[in-house]
């Protein structure tokens, strides 16, 4: 599964892809709001430090004006991935946008009918929120299993790329299930090599060593 870190902040992505765990970066308004940069400017940012798709949001309702503001953010760097959210609209604009070659993620998918449409339009990630699923207490996995079979069913390239993922259970269950991507903020990623027996070992280990008196360096 490959690991897409959710942020603007470019520490945060610069430590996570220099222990190659950043395949991909997501961004969207909130993010961008947060960073406090300009989106076009830290857009391309982000796209000149890592190699994979970085998914750069438009904020246009009409299909037009989605077409105009994506093909900007995919001028700013060959590896930009159009966001586009799930309506009709937005669909409208992913047939255009993937028809010109750029990579387009769906975003705000809460159905597989609409994964299905998705796939058809083009979309080369379609990101189906489980966290805001859990929040409304639906089950955000059922989705990702529901797409994962029906895109095997039928051939769809297009990606699943797991989104809203709020803790490392989230993580385990899309990879057990096979989404294709998952998208986390940079703190959920860290604390997937936090385990309280890891913590409890090294203890261990470090109170007996302190006993033998020796020292490696």
């Amino acid at each position: 599964m490959k690991f897409f870190v959710d942020t603007a902040d470019i520490a945060a992505i610069a430590e996570l892809n220099d222990l190659g765990m950043v395949d991909g970066v997501t961004t969207n308004p909130s993010l961008i709001l947060k960073s406090g940069r300009d989106i076009l400017e830290v857009t391309r940012e982000i796209a000149e430090l890592v190699d994979g798709p970085v998914s750069a949001e438009v904020v246009a309702l009409e299909a037009d004006a989605m077409i105009a503001e994506g093909r900007k953010l995919a001028a700013i760097a060959p590896n930009i991935a159009v966001k586009l959210p799930l309506t009709w609209d937005g669909l409208k604009a992913c047939k255009v946008l993937s028809g010109d070659g750029f990579m387009v993620n769906v975003t705000l998918c809460f159905s597989a009918n609409q994964a299905l449409l998705a796939a058809k339009a083009g979309a080369s990630f379609i990101s189906p929120f489980i966290g805001r699923l859990d929040d409304i207490n639906l089950d955000g996995m059922e989705l990702i299993e529901d797409i994962r079979i029906i895109y095997d069913n039928y051939g769809f390239e297009t990606e699943i790329l797991a989104a809203s993922i709020r803790t490392v259970n989230h993580v385990l269950d899309c990879a057990r299930i096979g989404a294709d991507v998952m998208t986390a903020p940079p703190e959920v990623i860290k604390k997937l090599a936090s385990h309280p027996l890891t913590d409890a070992g090294l203890a261990t280990f470090l109170k007996d060593w302190e006993k033998t008196g020796q020292k490696i360096l």
